[in-house]
């Protein structure tokens, strides 16, 4: 059954697209493109799941995003 999982997108000063899975404790990727972010992200999820498969995601409700000045 297929789930869906909220990810987090950032551009590093260099340019290229991180994804983090929040849901997923290690799960996170990196590429040039959206299009190729979206896939290896799609694929860390699943190696996620089969490396700890009795680790079930974790339940997190979106609330935001802020910046803080500090």
């Amino acid at each position: 059954m297929a789930r869906e999982y909220e990810v987090i997108v950032e551009r590093d000063s260099d340019g290229w697209y991180v994804a983090t899975v929040p849901a997923l404790r290690g799960c996170h990727t990196q590429a040039q493109t959206l299009d190729e972010l979206r896939e290896r992200v799609r694929e860390a999820i699943l190696v996620c799941l089969e490396d700890n498969p009795d680790d079930g995601p974790e339940r997190l409700d979106f609330v935001g995003i802020e910046r803080i000045t500090a």
